[in-house]
């Protein structure tokens, strides 16, 4: 009878853990579908608007008197495009560093479900485990806790490398982004 509640037990701990192997695979692929629309839409978004920008500078290149004219047109997109650049790093950024926390959400949810999961089967089968095993069931939780605790510390630290990683981004977009106006100098009658 023993015997057969532990198979029992084992069959529903398997059929359980699958199930939940394949709803994380479910949620996981959602999510990074969802990164990719907004990836994508940022892509189509900003090829429309550079397609409609060329087009207008061409237009007034062709406009232009001389090639002296001509030449300030196109040096007049100079900053701009470069303010347009680091804007479309800044979205790119922040849809992959969305993405990277709702995958790291999702995956630590999966993994303590999966957890909790696997602490309710060891519990149960131990409780039903023959006489004299007992020094094995206490040695395989602790040996159970300790993998658990290895894996918070693994995911503690890929947190951080992933917190340096994501300063490390930020520090570089900043390296990118036009500086702010130059403030106008005061006039001598305003100090006065």
């Amino acid at each position: 009878m023993t015997m057969n509640v532990n198979v029992d037990q084992l069959s529903k701990a398997t059929k359980t853990q699958v199930q939940a192997q394949l709803n994380t695979m479910s949620d996981l692929a959602e999510k990074a579908l969802h990164s990719v629309s907004e990836l994508a839409e940022l892509n189509l978004a900003t090829a429309k608007a550079s397609l409609e920008e060329a087009s207008a500078i061409v237009h007034e290149v062709l406009a232009a008197k001389d090639l002296q004219s001509a030449f300030v047109v196109v040096q007049s997109q100079a900053q701009p495009a470069a303010e347009k650049a680091a804007s479309y790093s800044r979205h790119l950024a922040a849809i992959a560093s969305k993405a990277q926390a709702d995958l790291n959400k999702a995956a630590q949810e999966r993994v303590a479900e999966a957890a909790a999961n696997v602490n309710t089967l060891v519990n149960d089968l131990t409780k039903t485990a023959p006489a004299g095993t007992e020094t094995f069931v206490e040695a395989f939780k602790a040996n159970f806790a300790n993998a658990n605790a290895a894996y918070a510390k693994f995911l503690q630290a890929s947190q951080s490398a992933y917190d340096k990683y994501q300063d490390q981004l930020h520090e570089m977009s900043s390296h990118f982004t036009p500086p702010a106006a130059a403030k106008p100098a005061k006039s001598k009658k305003a100090a006065a």
